[in-house]
């Protein structure tokens, strides 16, 4: 389930946005997984946790994601919320990176193992061939001017570069070493929500947690001062099949 398109259906990652007639038929492993909670409490971290990786029943190694709706205006520039973490247990893949450089540069990123490497040519793969075999993208500034050029295809994919996530940067070791590592970045969607994943169900309750805490501490900590009243508004955590299982807001932070 991709999350990260602000839910266009309405559907998935712990939130309905529309009227119940309009919503899918779900399977029976997510219908089952519904009955074992309530879905309008609030739940403490902890206890969230232990029902989202019960409700892992695919049969393959569930992604679980965290969604937490900000009180904030990202259409404002000085209410943004972007940043990146490298999580404590890492998200339980192995994420490909291509790195934007020349020379030295793209020498050491491919010391450093960088999955793939280049300039000019590589921004021209992705856009003849809509070339997208990366999770992550580094540029050195230099390169930011090849990179640009490709804003609205990377944009709407999260892909762009960003010197907030340290993925523009001159030292290509450290970034691609902190990516390789576990890495995430959040940033506001268009309905002012996060969608970020903090592991896999098979890491279980207790390293979830440490995932979570991790991530949420960063989007606490990255606040604008601009934002007013509540911060956060709603938090759920769901896996890439199963039902979001909310958390009260009111404890975190």
């Amino acid at each position: 389930m991709n999350c990260s398109k602000a839910d266009s259906d309405g559907q998935g990652c712990g939130y309905e946005y529309h009227k119940e007639e309009r919503m899918p038929k779900r399977g029976k492993k997510y219908q089952d997984s519904v009955k074992e909670f309530d879905k309008a409490e609030l739940f403490d971290v902890d206890q969230a946790m232990e029902i989202v990786v019960k409700s892992a029943k695919a049969k393959f190694d569930e992604t679980v994601e965290l969604h937490a709706r900000l009180g904030v205006d990202g259409r404002h520039a000085d209410q943004q919320v972007r940043g990146a973490i490298v999580l404590p247990h890492g998200v339980g893949k192995t994420k490909k990176v291509l790195v934007f450089a020349k020379g030295p540069k793209a020498t050491e990123a491919e010391e450093a193992g960088a999955d793939f490497v280049g300039a000019e040519e590589m921004a021209q793969k992705i856009q003849s061939e809509n070339w997208f075999d990366f999770d992550v993208i580094i540029a050195t500034p230099d390169m930011m001017g090849v990179v640009g050029r490709l804003g609205k295809i990377l944009g709407p994919k999260g892909l762009m570069p960003n010197p907030k996530s340290g993925t523009v940067t001159m030292d290509v070791t450290k970034a691609i070493a902190d990516v390789k590592a576990g890495k995430v970045e959040y940033r506001l969607d268009k309905t002012n929500i996060i969608h970020t994943p903090i592991g896999k169900a098979s890491f279980g309750a207790e390293k979830l947690t440490d995932n979570f805490n991790a991530l949420l501490g960063a989007i606490i900590k990255a606040k604008p001062a601009a934002a007013k009243g509540q911060y956060l508004r709603s938090v759920t955590v769901a896996t890439t099949m199963g039902p979001g299982v909310k958390i009260n807001p009111l404890k975190l932070g």
